[in-house]
């Protein structure tokens, strides 16, 4: 693809862009947990974790939550019944899906201003399940297609893989990523660093991506960057730093750590804050890639991945004042993390879409909450 062709198809051309995860949200999107092959400690854990996740979400944007069957359906209900979530705070919607992992597999909203209005659009990137490594998961590379057709929105098709996780904006042209998973020769290997920025700066709509070398150790996915950098407003990035020096994560995060920093000090394009990292954490095949850095975003809360460790309020006493006006809630992932990823890798924010006026009147009440927060 060249730049002079295509120019029709290019979001960036026509006025899309990937909007910050913070950015006022129509809804959230899950796919309901039913692959026992992901999680051999059992199912039953990991949906008590989804029910309390959809409760989480529900008090401040919609849910829509795919299910397999008529009987997935059934028993979603069943349980958000118990606690008293009721549609229509969450849409269920039967669409098979191999593995729950929506936000590597599912649609990257993006949105324009047409003046008065807020159009929806969404990229549809190929997924070839984390570099091949789970042919019998390449069947969810059809969710993004299903989701647009229903929303009826314009889907643009880059035709070069990649995955959700691997990528994070700041809503002002910014984007990080890894050079571990971008350039892997299990994804594009024909495509070169610069190549591969122009299909980010021309299909997120950005200007500027910051590459970090390494992801942590146990990581599937080649060193996704939600793992271990993620940005919590247009100038500040928090980034997983570990403590121990003889831990296999000790050089690959400080690597990360003084290459954002290098960039602050130099360019002064955001500060940096430092996460802890958690405790090791094995399955029976060896380390899972725990991380506090895997937080999901929502309307009105900021949902961060807890293990029982000591380590956990820390990092909720460091993300909490860096998001005002939302509640910084922790989730137990002991389970989820079983199946190699946490809440932000099951989540996809879908942006409002509508008339600017209420998105301008969804803004200043967030900014009265901000200024008197909940107790």
């Amino acid at each position: 693809m060249e730049p002079d062709e295509y120019t029709d198809q290019i979001p960036k051309s026509l006025g899309f862009r990937m909007p910050a995860e913070w950015f006022p949200h129509q809804g959230t999107w899950l796919a309901w947990p039913s692959n026992e092959e992901t999680w051999t400690t059992g199912l039953e854990c990991v949906q008590d974790r989804f029910v309390e996740i959809i409760e989480s979400l529900a008090d401040g944007e919609k849910v829509y939550l795919l299910v397999d069957s008529e009987g997935e359906l059934r028993n979603a209900e069943t349980r958000l019944d118990r606690i008293g979530v009721l549609r229509p705070s969450v849409g269920l919607h039967i669409i098979p899906t191999a593995d729950a992992w929506i936000r590597d597999y599912g649609p990257n909203f993006l949105i324009r201003s047409t003046g008065r209005n807020i159009e929806l659009g969404c990229n549809d990137w190929i997924f070839n399940a984390w570099g091949d490594k789970y042919p019998d998961l390449t069947a969810d590379s059809r969710i993004p297609e299903a989701i647009s057709n229903s929303l009826k929105v314009p889907r643009f098709e880059p035709g070069i893989v990649l995955e959700g996780g691997s990528i994070d904006v700041n809503g002002d042209g910014l984007c990080m990523t890894t050079r571990q998973c971008l350039l892997n020769p299990n994804r594009n290997p024909h495509l070169t660093t610069e190549q591969i920025e122009w299909y980010l700066t021309r299909f997120l709509g950005i200007h500027r991506v910051i590459w970090l070398n390494r992801g942590i150790v146990g990581d599937d996915t080649d060193g996704h960057i939600d793992d271990i950098a993620r940005f919590t407003d247009p100038s500040t990035v928090v980034v997983a730093l570990e403590e121990d020096p003889k831990s296999l994560n000790f050089l690959p995060l400080q690597e990360n750590y003084q290459l954002l920093v290098e960039i602050a000090e130099k360019e002064q394009l955001f500060r940096v804050v430092t996460l802890p990292a958690p405790e090791p954490i094995f399955s029976t095949e060896g380390p899972l890639p725990a991380s506090y850095a895997n937080f999901y975003i929502g309307n009105k809360v900021v949902l961060v991945p807890t293990f029982n460790q000591d380590s956990d309020q820390r990092a909720l006493d460091i993300l909490g004042p860096l998001f005002p006006g939302r509640h910084v809630i922790g989730i137990d992932c002991t389970d989820i993390i079983q199946g190699m990823g946490t809440i932000h890798c099951l989540t996809q924010q879908q942006p409002y879409s509508g008339p600017i006026s209420i998105l301008n009147a969804h803004r200043r009440s967030a900014s009265r909450e901000a200024l008197n927060p909940k107790s």
